[in-house]
């Protein structure tokens, strides 16, 4: 058994724990015009599913408004009806060519709110990553007892943890630039 069989697998894990972390935070609305916001609605497009980037463009001309062009006549209807009954609560501006988004500045109260939402979110990634290095710690373990020297089971423990603490770095700068951008007026 090679320690690299343990330390990969808990390094993936972590890596795909901050990954889901970035790809979270883009979704809170921080005040500011952002297309990904809309990554979580759905319209219906001949009978399927389908994000609204796939069925028009979708553009920031300023710091406040979202853009929603419409590739087909039809798609108005029904992306004005998604964005109403999602849960990104702002309503659409239609004028027969384009569908406008205008983000509301934040309260201080929804500011609070979402600072909130965005640290669970970094709990949970850290919980994710702390859950990976014991996974690996586990399995080396189990690794001395078919053979592995207890050295190396102490080495790869060490190795083990500066990816932790690595990997935690990073959630805790993800986390600090999301809140500083919610905050930011």
């Amino acid at each position: 058994m090679d320690v690299k069989d343990y330390l990969d697998p808990a390094q993936e894990k972590m890596q795909m724990a901050v990954e889901y972390l970035d790809e979270s935070l883009a979704h809170i609305r921080a005040g500011k015009a952002n297309p990904k916001i809309l990554d979580g609605i759905r319209v219906e497009y001949y009978g399927s599913a389908m994000p609204i980037a796939q069925v028009a463009n979708v553009s920031v001309p300023d710091a406040r408004t979202i853009v929603i062009t419409p590739w087909e006549k039809a798609m108005f209807k029904e992306i004005e009806k998604a964005i109403i009954n999602s849960e990104l609560g702002i309503t659409p501006e239609n004028n027969g060519e384009v569908i406008r988004l205008t983000i509301p500045p934040l309260t201080e109260e929804r500011r609070k709110a979402l600072v909130k939402q965005s640290k669970a979110e970094a709990e949970q990634a850290k919980v994710s990553v702390r859950n990976a290095r014991r996974d690996a710690i586990d399995g080396l373990k189990k690794a001395v007892k078919q053979g592995l020297s207890e050295d190396a089971e102490k080495d790869a423990e060490g190795q083990a943890q500066k990816l932790h603490d690595k990997y935690l770095k990073q959630i805790d700068e993800l986390f600090a630039a999301k809140e500083k951008e919610i905050l930011t007026v």
